[in-house]
């Protein structure tokens, strides 16, 4: 599967912002899908996940109640929408994919990467 991330720009502190994350294929519906991110100079991180009906997600402890992750089965696309934004949550924001189809936050766990999209957070 291949996987297109959008929706990244500059913003300032207390915006919202949606990333959204396109993927091709007929088999979309049976992958986990998760965000992760990489703040300059810092490792990759797991942010959100969610199983492949949308009825399960896990989020990292610092996103909880600001980032919500959803998924459109019927047009391959999966989601972050994120509200009040800070400056610590500048970082390139990639989706991945899973094959297992279940929540996972271990970064080995996804197969497929998109290419990432920058999110800037001025304050």
């Amino acid at each position: 599967v291949q996987l297109q991330a959008s929706g990244g720009g500059l913003v300032q502190a207390g915006d919202s912002l949606r990333l959204s994350c396109a993927a091709n294929g007929r088999t979309f519906i049976l992958y986990a899908m998760a965000w992760f991110r990489q703040a300059p100079g810092k490792e990759r991180e797991f942010v959100a996940t969610i199983n492949w009906s949308g009825r399960s997600t896990i989020y990292a402890d610092s996103v909880k109640g600001r980032f919500t992750i959803s998924r459109d089965n019927a047009n391959n696309r999966v989601y972050l929408q994120i509200s009040s934004l800070m400056p610590e949550d500048t970082a390139i924001y990639y989706c991945a994919a899973g094959r297992s189809g279940a929540v996972q936050t271990n970064i080995r766990e996804y197969d497929y990467w998109g290419q990432g999209t920058l999110v800037t957070v001025s304050s």
